[in-house]
């Protein structure tokens, strides 16, 4: 026998509808590429996301099509989010701090028709244009006056040309809630980038678990500004569930600095932000100097990877912020774990609770997730023994975008289907989870990750290098940064600068290594393949120079 309930799709259109009747004064506040501040409104979002849907119906996208951006998070990249998948098409963010071939072969991939971009991106669609054929419309996000006149991009108009004939009135259509909403690519592995194609139902469901109090705890009474870049699995889904509670927003644009950050924060009101260690970093070192305080944060959401302890006492102890540490991932929509106490944990002494906290946190309700060893058996959640970890969920993937890296799914003896995370870790009695090591070979740098693969790549095509290995070191700022091990031809001399010049233009400056370690030889197994574990063990005493 079925329940008597109403049948409604879980859609993305259903939560800007939801914001703009009940929340629609909520203010969106930007600071925008020229530098100014724009501010306005739930309703005017929802209206100018109206507008975004006329456009690409006068475009004649298809159901399904693809529009990609090339942004930071602002106003018009938030009317994107509503406007485009709103209407039955996909939004796909990518990530402009990627080299421009890595861009071209994403967009192409994705077979994109449209490209929004941030004008601090013209240089980067410049460089790319050219190798995207599957684009037929290049959007830059700006006002008509603003638009360059010799950009060299055929049909360039600006955003706001496009929108100001299309009437703010649209019918958002209803379909199946698995339908595709929104795509993000993630690298850092062996092979091209993959998609992780998110649906309406996934994204929707994602936003409700964000907002629970014991996840970000988001509502209405919040100011929230997410550093988080839209560009990196969607800011985290603050966007979707500042909607579904009708919080404020206040988006940074390309003012990522302390200064900027912190002024923003007082001028706003913010009570709540999130980002990952390296922004707030270079918040605390704004501050602390000039003997500053926050007026109204109060927590602040850290992931993309592990938050020093350091950082999370000078918030509690210096500055009254609480910190919630934060783990997921790209194929998670991102979130699997958010870290706050419970109830038996409140009178424990300060030092037993930041033991906790210092941990990646509990699951999600809508996450599942256990810890197995070699063999698949599970293992106990004692807190001490580690196995590899596996998760499952309705915001979890199931495959990649048109297949690309093969089916990731592992089936355990019940039958369940399980995404291996590649990470390594612990899970206590109580949930919490904690993350021992990575068993993929990729450097984790600022919340990014970069390939170590790729690195390698790039110097064994110098004439003067055998072999290559790209191992990520300590880094007090960046968390991980990578550097290569190279064996040198017989004969053949190269210097570490003539090697690290080597790199530019083959890949992102962030992504080049800070060093070059020259050895005799790289360490390799049976099969010829080379022993990172044993490397950095012969490495455990290396230091970045200058530090």
């Amino acid at each position: 026998m079925l329940g008597l309930m109403q049948n409604q799709p879980l859609l993305i259109s259903s939560l800007i509808d939801f914001a703009e009747r009940h929340h629609g004064d909520g203010e969106i506040v930007s600071r925008r590429v020229e530098g100014d501040i724009h501010r306005y409104a739930w309703r005017d979002v929802a209206r100018r996301a109206r507008q975004v849907a006329n456009g690409l119906d006068a475009w004649q996208l298809g159901f399904g099509d693809r529009v990609a951006t090339l942004a930071w998070n602002g106003y018009r990249h938030l009317e994107l989010y509503f406007g485009v998948s709103g209407s039955g098409r996909v939004l796909h963010t990518i990530n402009p701090r990627l080299h421009p071939e890595q861009i071209a072969w994403i967009a192409n991939h994705a077979e994109d028709q449209v490209l929004c971009f941030d004008l601090s991106f013209l240089p980067l669609v410049q460089a790319v244009h050219a190798k995207c054929p599957t684009v037929k419309h290049w959007v830059a996000l700006c006002d008509a006056d603003k638009l360059p006149a010799d950009s060299g991009i055929p049909g360039l108009q600006s955003y706001e040309t496009w929108l100001a004939d299309k009437p703010g009135t649209y019918q958002w259509p209803v379909f199946d809630e698995n339908t595709a909403s929104s795509m993000c690519y993630t690298s850092g592995t062996t092979g091209n980038p993959k998609a992780a194609l998110y649906s309406h139902r996934s994204t929707t469901l994602h936003a409700y678990a964000a907002a629970l109090p014991d996840v970000m705890g988001i509502s209405a009474r919040d100011a929230i500004l997410p550093v988080v870049p839209m560009f990196h699995v969607n800011a985290w889904g603050i966007p979707y569930s500042a909607a579904l509670t009708g919080a404020k927003l206040v988006f940074p644009g390309p003012a990522m600095d302390g200064k900027s950050i912190y002024e923003l924060i007082e001028a706003e009101k913010v009570s709540y932000a999130a980002g990952v260690p390296t922004v707030w970093q270079m918040l605390l070192m704004h501050m602390k100097p000039a003997g500053l305080k926050f007026s109204t944060l109060k927590r602040t959401v850290i992931g993309g990877s592990a938050c020093p302890p350091a950082m999370i006492n000078a918030f509690r102890e210096d500055y009254g912020v609480e910190v919630l540490h934060a783990w997921g991932m790209t194929e998670m929509s991102p979130l699997g774990t958010l870290c706050t106490l419970k109830n038996k944990h409140l009178d424990l002494p300060k030092e037993e609770q930041m033991k906790i906290l210092l941990k990646q946190g509990r699951a999600i309700y809508g996450v599942d997730m256990k810890i197995v060893g070699a063999n698949g058996e599970d293992l106990p959640f004692d807190g001490k023994t580690a196995g590899d970890l596996l998760v499952r969920g309705p915001w979890v993937v199931r495959e990649y975008f048109k297949g690309e890296g093969g089916a990731p799914l592992v089936r355990d003896a019940q039958g369940v289907e399980w995404f291996p995370t590649g990470d390594v870790a612990t899970i206590d009695a109580d949930g919490f989870m904690q993350i021992t090591d990575r068993s993929k070979d990729v450097i984790k740098s600022g919340g990014e990750w970069i390939s170590s693969i790729d690195i390698e790549n790039i110097a064994v095509a110098h004439p003067a290098v055998a072999m290559a290995a790209c191992i990520g070191v300590f880094h007090p700022k960046w968390d991980e940064r990578p550097i290569v091990v190279v064996v040198k031809k017989p004969n053949a001399e190269v210097s570490r600068e003539e090697l690290l010049k080597f790199y530019e233009g083959k890949t992102a400056k962030w992504q080049i290594p800070d060093d070059v370690v020259f050895v005799d030889a790289i360490p390799l197994g049976a099969t010829g393949k080379m022993l990172k574990t044993r490397l950095r063990e012969q490495l455990k005493d290396y230091r970045l120079p200058g530090l």
